[in-house]
This record gives structure tokens, sequence and C-alpha cells, in this order.
């Protein structure tokens, strides 16, 4: 007999944008590289070196995200402990508006995600770079 779910990705993803800051791609232009602001970027690494970065991108592979947040964790990462603004994306929104709301569920705060991902920042001709952002020495663990 095959299982069945309670809540499917929809459900999931309709609670999170109602709890969850959702910010156009203007609105994250506007914001993209001010000192009390980090993009978190959670793609994967194929997907990165395949479209391209965003500068000055906080690299979290979405798999991580937890263990990166929690300061209790071997893996914590000293840039989730600021005081700053983190603003997630993903490729097309779906993932960042989940961690978004895992962020803030941990207690993370303020937290936004951008509507439509990167693809939708590379169509709002946001700044991109082939690049892969330098990483701070805090990433290289995990």
């Amino acid at each position: 007999m095959p299982q069945t779910i309670t809540r499917g990705y929809k459900a999931l993803l309709e609670e999170a944008e109602e709890q969850v800051a959702t910010l156009s791609v203007e609105e994250a232009k506007a914001l993209h590289g001010a000192a009390d602001v980090v993009f978190v970027d959670l793609r994967d690494p194929r997907e990165q070196e395949r479209e391209g970065f965003m500068p000055g991108a906080f690299l979290c592979p979405r798999g991580m995200l937890e263990f990166w947040i929690d300061p209790e964790s071997p893996y914590a990462k000293p840039v989730f402990q600021e005081d700053r603004k983190f603003v997630f994306f993903c490729a097309g929104g779906w993932r960042s508006a989940l961690a978004a709301k895992t962020a803030m569920d941990m207690g993370l705060k303020p937290v936004a995600h951008i509507r439509g991902g990167f693809g939708a920042w590379k169509k709002a001709d946001g700044a991109t770079t082939a690049e892969k952002p330098s990483k701070p020495k805090e990433q290289d663990k995990a």
C-alpha cells in the first residue's frame, strides 16, 4: 500500500509565504551590497557553477542550513550569529521560502527571501558573476 503524506509541498510553501517576508527582485536589488544585509545562496554547487553567482553572497547548501545557523552545532557559521538581515535565495524561490521559514522558526531574524530566486534576479539584470565568491575562513568547515 503506498504511503500517504498529510501535507504536501504546496501547503508548506503557502505557509512559508504567509509568514516570511518575500522581496521582489527590485527590493532585493536595493538591499544588495548593504553592510547590514547578508544574501544567502542556497543553490547546489552545480547550479551555481552553471548559472553564476551573486557577488558577495554567502554560499550555504540547503542541506547544511540548520546546522550552520545553530550556534550549538559543530558546523555553526559565525555569519549567522551576526546582527544582520538575511535574504535567502535559490534558483526559483521555493527552497528559499522554506529555508527562510525554517531559519525564522529557529529564531534567526530578520529574514526574507527573493520571489523568483536567482532566475528572476538574472532576468532583471541583477548583479552576477561567473566567479565563485571568495570564502570566508569559517565557510571552509563542513
